[in-house]
C-alpha cells in the first residue's frame, strides 16, 4: 500500500461546501419566484402546459432543500464509521433528485390525460405566454452557471440540480408553443395537453439521465472500458513497472483505484515501494478524477511468465 497523495482536482472542503451551498441557495429563491409566476400565469390565462411547467419548478424547489441538507453531511471528513468519506450520501441525494423528477413527470401526465378525460380545454392568455418565455430564459442561465460550480467542485448533486434546471428550461419550450397555437388557432386548444405531455417526456428523460450513474455508483459500477485502458497505459509508463493485474475501480464522490504491479523481484522493498509511488502520483494527476490509489507490489519472475 502506498502513501496517500491528494488529488489535484479535489477542492478544499469547506470551498466545496461553500459553493454548492450558495448556488443552491440562489437557485432556490430563483425558483420559487418562478413557480409562483408560473402557476398563477397558468391559471390566469388558462393555460395546464404553464400550470405543470410551474409544478416542475416547484419540484425544483425540494431537491434544492435536500442539497442542501446533503452538503452538510457529505462534506465531512472521512471518520472510524466512514473511512472512504461520506460522499455516498452525494449519491443518495443525486438519486432522490432523479426520482423526485420521475413523480413530477408522472403527476404532470396524469393530469394531462385526465383533464382530456374530462373535456377541460380551453383557449390560453398571452399572460401565460409571458410567463413560459420568462422561464426559458432565465432557466437556461441558471443551467449554465450551477452546471459550471458542479464541475469546479465535482459534485454530482449539483450537477443533478443544474440539469434540473436544464429540464425546466426545455419543458418551457412546449408550454410556451402550446400557448402559441391556442392563442391563436382556438381549434387546437388541445395542443396544450399536448404540450403539458411532452413537459412530461422531458422530465422523465431527465430523470433518467440523473437516476442512471448514480444507482452505478450505488451498486459499485467500475469505470468504462476506456478509462480502464486509459489507468493502464499510464501505469506502464513508469519505469520499473514490469505488469499490471487486478486493476479495479469504483466511484465513491471520485474514482477509487487499486491494483496489483509486477516488479523486479530482485529489487529491495524500498525500490519497490517507490515505484507505486510513482505509479500512485501519475494517476492522481493525469487519470480521470481519481480520489484514491492503492496499489499491491507483486515480484516479477520471468520464468514463470
Amino acid at each position: 500500500m502506498t502513501d496517500t497523495q491528494p488529488s489535484p482536482f479535489v477542492h478544499n472542503t469547506e470551498l466545496a461546501a461553500h459553493t454548492v451551498t450558495v448556488t443552491t441557495w440562489i437557485g432556490l429563491i430563483v425558483n420559487l419566484a418562478l413557480s409562483v409566476l408560473k402557476i398563477l400565469a397558468g391559471t390566469l390565462g388558462n393555460s395546464r402546459a404553464v400550470v405543470a411547467d410551474g409544478l416542475h419548478s416547484l419540484s425544483d424547489l425540494i431537491s434544492d432543500f435536500a442539497v442542501l441538507a446533503g452538503v452538510k453531511i457529505w462534506s465531512k471528513p472521512a471518520d472510524s464509521r466512514h473511512p472512504y468519506g461520506h460522499q455516498r450520501f452525494e449519491t443518495l441525494v443525486t438519486l432522490f433528485i432523479g426520482v423526485l423528477m420521475v413523480g413530477t413527470g408522472i403527476g404532470i401526465a396524469w393530469d394531462a390525460f385526465s383533464s382530456w378525460d374530462k373535456g377541460n380545454i380551453s383557449s390560453a392568455e398571452p399572460v401565460a405566454l409571458v410567463a413560459a418565455l420568462i422561464s426559458i430564459v432565465t432557466k437556461e442561465g441558471l443551467f449554465h452557471w450551477t452546471l459550471h460550480k458542479g464541475k469546479q467542485v465535482n459534485s454530482s448533486a449539483l450537477i443533478a440540480n443544474a440539469w434540473h434546471h436544464r429540464s425546466d428550461a426545455l419543458s418551457s419550450m412546449p408550454a410556451a408553443i402550446a400557448v402559441l397555437v391556442s392563442m391563436f388557432l382556438p381549434q387546437f386548444a388541445w395542443i396544450d395537453l399536448a404540450g403539458a405531455l411532452i413537459i412530461a417526456l422531458f422530465i422523465l428523460f431527465s430523470a433518467f439521465k440523473i437516476c442512471s450513474p448514480a444507482l452505478g455508483s450505488l451498486v459499485d459500477t467500475g469505470a468504462s472500458e476506456d478509462i480502464i485502458e486509459r489507468l493502464h497505459e499510464l501505469a506502464v509508463t513508469v519505469e520499473g513497472v514490469k505488469g499490471i493485474h487486478r486493476l479495479r475501480t469504483r466511484h465513491h464522490g471520485g474514482l477509487f483505484v487499486d491494483m496489483h504491479l509486477h516488479v523486479d523481484g530482485t529489487l529491495t522493498v524500498n525500490q519497490g515501494h517507490d515505484i507505486a509511488l510513482a505509479v500512485e502520483k501519475l494517476l492522481l494527476e493525469e487519470g480521470p478524477q481519481i480520489l484514491e490509489v492503492l496499489i499491491h507490489v507483486d515480484p516479477w519472475n520471468e520464468t514463470k511468465q
